[in-house]
């Protein structure tokens, strides 16, 4: 990689998905994303499970025998083996794992392998940690208050302040991210607005999922979130494709760059608490009468009880947002 100064965009984009980059080389990432940070999906085998359920749930909807999966960002594949082996007897998925890197050895052959998500199927296209992972410009106000680019040196991370920021990206900043006080940072989501409508708009029919950490207008973390993780630890983001660059999203923009879109879609912003507890997840304790009756069946309710505590965890994972979009279907009732 070149030691030029360039915008964290751009950066971002090689030191990730370049042809050395954190995704794609199998020598700096030999494990997948799954050796650096760990997911719902890692976390425990119910997230696949409450998949499967809202998989079903939308199948159903659809009044259809076959129903397509679309997970995107698909890492290793681990979420879709996941669900399809959580999926009830006599539902037929078609999967597509979209993700940049080489398809895995030993996965499903069911599964379709792709870089971008497929046009025109009808179902459900699930994206977990996804957006945080597409590069954005980083803004940093400087002395004068004037929101500025920040420009990023691959090799060490260093950074300066580049140009004024101007055009679609001043405009995203101000209605989404207004930065004023000398050093306030953002991280400025348009790309992530135009990457996820255009997922959305992929779907003829069914819904569309994003989870990720989120914030909203009026809670914007004053100095930005961009960092980096390196085998399982949140290390100094350095564009040098050494390590994954992640930042929270606005997932405010992203929903209204749908509407905007002129997709046809409701829109829910929820947690995982509540989205997972919907689907079954609650980390309630089994009954102690459980532990005479059943003393094998307790200790498995028990473990299950902690792995959903983990998944909805206030502070934790629990806070995900979850970015609902329901396509070509009636309000929920």
């Amino acid at each position: 990689m070149t030691d030029e100064w360039r915008g964290w965009r751009e950066a971002a984009q090689a030191a990730l998905y370049g042809y050395e980059g954190f995704y794609r080389s199998p020598v700096r990432s030999p494990e997948g994303p799954a050796g650096h940070f760990r997911t719902s999906v890692h976390a425990s085998p119910l997230f696949a499970t409450a998949v499967a359920r809202l998989l079903t749930g939308i199948a159903r909807e659809l009044d259809t025998g076959t129903v397509a999966l679309v997970d995107v960002g698909a890492g290793r594949g681990e979420l879709l083996t996941g669900v399809l082996a959580a999926l009830p007897e006599g539902l037929e998925v078609v999967p597509y794992a979209v993700e940049v890197a080489a398809r895995p050895p030993g996965l499903d052959p069911r599964i379709e392998w792709c870089a971008e998500p497929p046009a025109g199927v009808a179902g459900l296209l699930f994206a977990n940690e996804w957006l945080d992972n597409v590069p954005v410009e980083v803004a940093e106000a400087d002395a004068e208050g004037v929101p500025r680019y920040v420009r990023v040196r691959a090799s060490d991370g260093a950074e300066r302040l580049g140009s004024a920021v101007t055009g679609a990206d001043a405009a995203w900043l101000e209605r989404w991210w207004p930065l004023s006080a000398p050093g306030e940072r953002a991280e400025i989501g348009r790309p992530r607005d135009t990457a996820w409508a255009r997922a959305v708009g992929s779907l003829t029919a069914g819904l569309a999922v994003a989870v990720d950490y989120p914030h909203v207008r009026g809670a914007r973390p004053p100095f930005g979130t961009l960092t980096g993780f390196r085998g399982g630890r949140e290390v100094r983001p350095v564009p040098d494709g050494s390590c994954d660059l992640t930042a929270h999203v606005a997932l405010d923009a992203c929903a209204a760059a749908v509407t905007e879109a002129g997709i046809g879609a409701s829109t829910e912003l929820t947690d995982q608490r509540a989205a997972l507890r919907r689907l079954g997840v609650g980390g309630d304790r089994p009954p102690l009468s459980l532990a005479t009756t059943d003393p094998a069946g307790y200790v498995r309710a028990l473990a299950a009880a902690g792995e959903a505590a983990e998944l909805t965890a206030r502070g934790g994972l629990g806070d995900f947002g979850w970015l609902l979009h329901r396509v070509g279907l009636p309000e929920p009732g």
